[in-house]
C-alpha cells in the first residue's frame, strides 16, 4: 500500500525526518487518519507532505513496523527514503484527474491518506 502523511514542517519537517533517519509516526487524532495508520504494514511506501505555508508532496519514506496495540495511538515506525525530484503542489494535485475522489482533495484535513499506485506514482515522480 501507499499512503501519504501530512506534517506542517515547522513541528516535524522530512528534512528532520533524514536527520533523524527514522521516527514514530503516532499522535493523529482523527478516527479515519487512525484507522489508515492501523492498516499500515511494514514495507509500505510513504509521501511526506507539507502542510501550512508549502502544500506540496516534499519526500519518499517507507513503513519499518507497526504497533496497533493501542488502536487510539497506534505507533508507526517510518524511515526516510529521499526527497522528491520535484515537489508537487497542492494545486497540481487538485489539477490531475487521479486525484479527483481522493479524500487527499475531498477531505483536506485528513492527515493520513491511502493513495493508489497512480497517485503514488504522480507524486513521487517514480
Amino acid at each position: 500500500m501507499n499512503y501519504l502523511l501530512k506534517t506542517e514542517p515547522s513541528e516535524y519537517s522530512f528534512d528532520r525526518l533524514v536527520k533523524e533517519k527514522t521516527t514514530v509516526w503516532d499522535g493523529v487524532s482523527n478516527p479515519v487518519a487512525l484507522k489508515n495508520l492501523r492498516g499500515m504494514s511494514a514495507g509500505d511506501r510513504l509521501v511526506i507532505y507539507h502542510t501550512g505555508d508549502e502544500k506540496k508532496a516534499v519526500g519518499l519514506a517507507s513503513v519499518v513496523s507497526v504497533d496497533a496495540g493501542d488502536p487510539k495511538n497506534p505507533r508507526v515506525t517510518i524511515k526516510a527514503e529521499k526527497a522528491v525530484a520535484r515537489p508537487v503542489t497542492l494545486a497540481e494535485v487538485k489539477a490531475n484527474k487521479t486525484f479527483q475522489d481522493s479524500p487527499l482533495v475531498r477531505q483536506g484535513r485528513l492527515s493520513v491518506v491511502p493513495l493508489s499506485d497512480a497517485q503514488f506514482k504522480f507524486l513521487s515522480g517514480q
